[in-house]
């Protein structure tokens, strides 16, 4: 695993000396946004998560390396090749690393490098879960089954609102999977705060929740716990708008035959023309507030 495997002096001293982590993945990088925005997201994420107190983790495959705590010049490096680097999920992996080659970690691929590297705290936008009409497709996404067995934390907004969030629920909870809502009883829907769903636990603070995550692991269960933290009210998009987008495009996707891991850089990319930019200004602040969370919990959890 050693020789594949790149963590950043500043990482491993962290690791080393039991100081807060938090991984942050690449696809929103490569998949997620357009250059230079993409660019200008990570390295912000990056910012905020060093002025809270811990320290960021970018994760990507890099010339076949699973590197963690990407440099400056590699989330450069990746914001300007986008869609050209391949898209991983954990099955991806052995074949990026074989071909030493790029790769752009999701929400999956990122909590397992994290993991190898041991860390416990992962920020991201929201997870992949399973998709409208999966009764038909069955396109679930990996990172619900990475979740069940992947012992990191995820911070997210909640599901996608391309998803069908109660059945992303439903599957969550046969894996096992506790959803923990920060300051909430209503499980957050990436672009708006409700999504009509409730979550497993309503927690108010960063402690409780690593305090809860500390235990889970002493006790023995694997898997990780979903923490949706819902986005900031003064950026949340009015719920019928988005979804009136969000049928829209995913009806073209269907029309165009778009399917698998393309969807969702597809139906993202559309939802942000539909909607004149205004979901993309709301995707780049969720995942700052995100990362304001996972710092603060991954600072409680270092003191365990």
């Amino acid at each position: 695993m050693k020789q594949f495997l790149k963590i950043s002096n500043e990482v491993a001293e962290a690791l080393a000396a039991n100081k807060p982590v938090v991984a942050l993945e690449s696809t929103i990088i490569s998949h997620g946004m357009p250059y230079p925005q993409n660019v200008e997201t990570a390295l912000t994420v990056e910012k905020i998560i060093r002025e809270r107190g811990a320290i960021p983790a970018t994760i990507a495959i890099i010339n076949g390396m699973l590197t963690v705590g990407c440099s400056e010049q590699e989330i450069d490096y990746l914001g300007r090749k986008g869609l050209e680097v391949t898209k991983v999920s954990r099955r991806d992996i052995p074949f990026i690393v074989a071909k030493m080659t790029d790769g752009a970690t999701t929400v999956a691929a990122t909590m397992y490098i994290a993991s190898l590297a041991g860390i416990k705290v992962f920020a991201t936008g929201g997870i992949g879960g399973v998709h409208r009409g999966a009764e038909k497709t069955m396109d679930i996404s990996a990172d619900l089954d990475e979740l069940a067995q992947t012992p990191v934390m995820v911070v997210c907004a909640g599901a996608k609102s391309i998803l069908d969030i109660g059945l992303t629920l439903e599957c969550l909870e046969t894996r096992g999977v506790a959803v923990v809502g920060y300051k909430t009883e209503d499980m957050p829907a990436f672009y708006t705060q409700k999504s009509g769903f409730k979550v497993d636990y309503r927690l108010d603070s960063a402690e409780e929740i690593a305090r809860a995550f500390y235990c889970k692991n002493a006790v023995g269960l694997k898997g990780g716990i979903l923490v949706a933290n819902p986005i900031p009210d003064e950026y949340s998009m009015d719920s019928d708008y988005i979804n009136n987008n969000i049928e829209e495009a995913v009806k073209e996707a269907e029309k165009l035959g778009i399917h698998g891991k393309e969807t969702t850089p597809y139906l993202l990319d559309k939802i942000q023309k539909l909607t004149a930019g205004q979901s993309l200004e709301s995707n780049i602040q969720l995942v700052y507030n995100n990362a304001r969370l996972a710092s603060d919990i991954a600072i409680e959890l270092s003191k365990m």
